[in-house]
């Protein structure tokens, strides 16, 4: 079992303070193996968190991210873990935002199972032609001209061979809120 962080566009501390309390509390060391981030974190204090909660970090940069540390960070990656490659990309390049066969045409430029984008701050996820897609929204909240009303949200998956199960937390009301999706890898 390999327990994956997905989250991204926290733009801490130009549009939000910080990840809601409700959500760190969550977040905590030793239970996650690998962050998967969609960028625009901002600042090096956030991508210094994320490495709190696991030393496997991937970073992609997003349009706001600057900084030494954020210009090592590539415009889109592959990662293996289990059976499945994951990509991933802030989405800010992806026109128009958020479209599913945009994103179907970078999935397949990546030859990816799973595509983790980012950007329009609004938590989704799909099948499309037998691969999986997850936008993970805004860990804080984030104002985004993209979406009017912004809930807080991250995603874990919990990869086990060739089946993950995504469980989705949202800050609802001050209340955290969880719903689950699974994906299977096509046969081999």
């Amino acid at each position: 079992m390999v327990l994956v962080l997905v989250i991204g566009d926290m733009h801490v501390p130009s549009r939000a303070h910080q990840i809601p309390a409700k959500f760190k509390n969550l977040l905590v060391p030793g239970k996650i193996h690998t962050v998967f981030c969609t960028g625009n974190l901002c600042t090096k204090e956030m991508y210094d968190y994320l490495r709190g909660i696991a030393t496997d970090v991937h970073v992609v940069r997003g349009e706001f991210d600057e900084g030494q540390a954020a210009q090592s960070w590539p415009e889109s990656k592959v990662v293996q873990i289990e059976k499945f490659r994951i990509g991933i990309c802030h989405g800010h390049n992806i026109v128009p935002w958020g479209d599913h066969d945009a994103l179907a045409m970078v999935q397949r430029q990546l030859d990816c199972d799973i595509l983790i984008t980012g950007h329009t701050h609004n938590f989704e996820s799909f099948e499309k032609n037998g691969k999986f897609f997850i936008n993970p929204g805004s860990a804080t909240g984030a104002f985004s001209p993209c979406t009017p009303d912004v809930v807080p949200s991250f995603v874990l998956m919990d990869i086990q061979g060739d089946h993950i199960s995504c469980y989705l937390y949202r800050l609802i009301d001050n209340n955290v809120v969880v719903a689950r999706s699974e994906f299977n890898a096509a046969p081999q």
